[in-house]
């Protein structure tokens, strides 16, 4: 979590000579930031169905090392006298035209944003008390979650903090839906509203979607970003997935948040067994892991925070109901550097805005927006007005044959290892025909990278192993595929996939046994060879015909032999699965 001033500028002047023309910008109004004082428990994996472990404590607090409130961020933050004065401020004054667009609200098309109108300044903590209809909960659990956040008011400080950047504009969906606004708070149990958390079953984001669930709900994920951790894109999914999840249980909204945690399928299944058995089928009733039993209790506890914050010691400082943020659309490619800059924020807490960048560059054709306080938005607009030399020094580049990461390096002119680190490729592996690697910019790649590469963009990986060869042995009595796996220090999974058997199958003596070696990998000693070999071995042995065949097979060292399916491996956060391969064909690991 950024540790730096919101406030912090950064010096900057204009460039070198225009090598393009400039965007033309269109400012759209979104978010405001807000304070909170009751928070959540610890990220775990949700929407795919797959319940974390039980926490230690009553509500886990995240880990230790949990990002401390950004300076300036305990009390509510105020947007400056203007737009115009913040853009005067920076040297230069915006267009006018651009000013007005500037002032629009996305979430209410058509208004504007007037932040001296008597509105903003309402406490937005009395519009999420009206707001609140779901069934109260009142049993052990709520009691033991209300003395777990009321004894930690350092915990609900950082909360304060955090859940302020975005609880305005969750607000705003929430109730132009219609959906209770105990909802607003789910993701202070989810996350503790850190858009960039990630649990151990890799769910992603203040929502907390797993890959296929966000894949679900159009969240794109691949080299370039990843949705889970945008904070518009990610509150539009959940709201829509909790809509069709109250659906599906006939308008109870606790069992849809059950589902929220548990997976809807296994909430139905308990659901339909208290059916069959004639007992009641609601929340209270139905069995479930204690990690969705104690789902509930927590909102609940956050829930009684907020309506009565003076009961548990706590206090809710008073937050303006107005916008803060701004959404500002981008159709040109640009460095995320260089936008933290003309923005006139340190890189840190733009991208503490937009987490859900993987890449040093903006796509203007995938992302499309950026993320920005009230007034940086204004400075953005003046300063890219006067901005002068290339907006992006960074471009996609598909690889056209399988190469190594040296190959690569060279054909692009970056260092290897710089290939490797702004790409992430592991040690002793090749990049594959295909990919798509992150590569500076030159005179033969000078333009946006497009929709299409933009939104699929992946990595995919070949061990870098040596020539391997076939070898056809023929079993002798008693002969298993572990055996023979045993034998050549192979996966007795490889063994069987190769021969399309199963793991614990047996041979007939003299069966032909498909296995695939090393080039400088023997034949077992005692091995009796074919018909067409010269020499002889007892009978118990197996004979071997090994014939050479070119690297269009590969298989998984005997070290890593260990899983014979091949596999496509999705990683959030840029984090790499790493990979050996698992199969007689290449792997492929894809990076999301």
């Amino acid at each position: 979590m950024h540790t730096g001033s919101f406030a912090a500028r950064a010096e900057h002047g204009p460039g070198k000579d225009a090598s393009r023309s400039r965007p033309a910008l269109t400012l759209l109004a979104a978010l405001v930031t807000l304070t909170l004082a009751a928070c959540a428990g610890v990220p775990h994996g949700h929407p795919a169905g797959a319940a974390g472990a039980v926490p230690a404590s009553p509500l886990a607090a995240e880990a230790a090392a949990s990002a401390a409130t950004p300076a300036g961020m305990d009390a509510p933050l105020v947007p400056g006298a203007s737009v115009a004065a913040a853009a005067a401020a920076s040297g230069a004054a915006a267009p006018e035209d651009k000013l007005d667009v500037l002032l629009e609200d996305n979430l209410n098309p058509g208004q504007k944003v007037d932040l001296d109108a008597p509105k903003t300044h309402v406490d937005l903590w009395s519009r999420i008390r009206v707001g609140m209809a779901m069934p109260e909960l009142d049993n052990d659990l709520v009691r033991k979650a209300e003395d777990w956040y009321s004894t930690r008011p350092d915990y609900v400080a950082r909360m304060t903090g955090r859940g302020s950047l975005y609880l305005y504009h969750v607000v705003e969906e929430v109730e132009k839906r219609g959906m209770p606004m105990e909802l607003a708070l789910l993701p202070f149990v989810e996350s503790a509203f850190r858009a960039d958390a990630q649990s151990n079953a890799k769910a992603v984001g203040m929502w907390q979607f797993m890959p296929a669930t966000g894949r679900d709900f159009d969240l794109k994920q691949n080299i370039f970003r990843d949705d889970r951790r945008d904070v518009l894109a990610s509150t539009r999914a959940a709201l829509d997935y909790l809509q069709r999840l109250n659906k599906m249980f006939d308008g109870d909204w606790q069992l849809a948040l059950a589902a929220y945690n548990w997976g809807q399928g296994n909430v139905s299944k308990a659901v339909a067994r208290n059916q069959k058995l004639g007992l009641p089928a609601d929340y209270d009733n139905i069995r479930m892991p204690d990690e969705t039993r104690y789902y509930l209790p927590k909102l609940q506890a956050i829930k009684n925070i907020v309506m009565h914050p003076e009961t548990f010691g706590l206090e809710l400082p008073a937050v303006s109901n107005h916008p803060y943020f701004l959404s500002v659309n981008i159709d040109r490619d640009i460095d995320v550097a260089l936008a933290a800059q003309l923005a006139s924020l340190d890189e840190e807490t733009f991208r503490q805005f937009n987490p859900q960048m993987n890449k040093p560059v903006i796509l203007a054709a995938s992302s499309g927006q950026i993320l920005l306080p009230y007034d940086n938005a204004s400075t953005f607009v003046a300063n890219l007005e006067r901005h002068r030399g290339p907006l992006a020094t960074w471009t996609a580049w598909v690889v056209p044959r399988t190469m190594k990461p040296a190959d690569a390096a060279k054909q692009v002119g970056m260092s290897e290892a710089g290939l490797r680190e702004i790409n992430r490729i592991p040690a002793r592996m090749l990049v594959k025909q295909g990919s798509t690697l992150l590569v500076p910019r030159n005179a033969s790649r000078d333009k946006d990278v497009s929709e299409h590469l933009a939104d699929n963009a992946s990595i995919m990986f070949a061990p870098d192993v040596p020539p391997l060869r076939r070898v056809t042995v023929k079993a002798g009595k008693g002969e298993t595929v572990a055996s023979v796996a045993r034998r050549y220090r192979l996966g007795s999974t490889q063994v069987a996939q190769w021969n399309r058997v199963s793991t614990k199958a047996s041979f007939k003596p003299g069966q032909a046994v498909v296995v695939y070696l090393r080039e400088n990998q023997k034949v077992v000693a005692d091995a009796e060879p074919s018909k067409s070999a010269s020499t002889s071995a007892p009978k118990s042995a197996v004979r071997a015909t090994a014939t050479r065949t070119p690297t269009k097979v590969a298989a998984k060292s005997p070290r890593s032999a260990s899983n014979g399916k091949a596999r496509s491996t999705k990683v959030a956060n840029g984090r790499n699965g790493g990979g050996n391969v698992a199969s007689a064909k290449t792997q492929t690991t894809t990076l999301r």
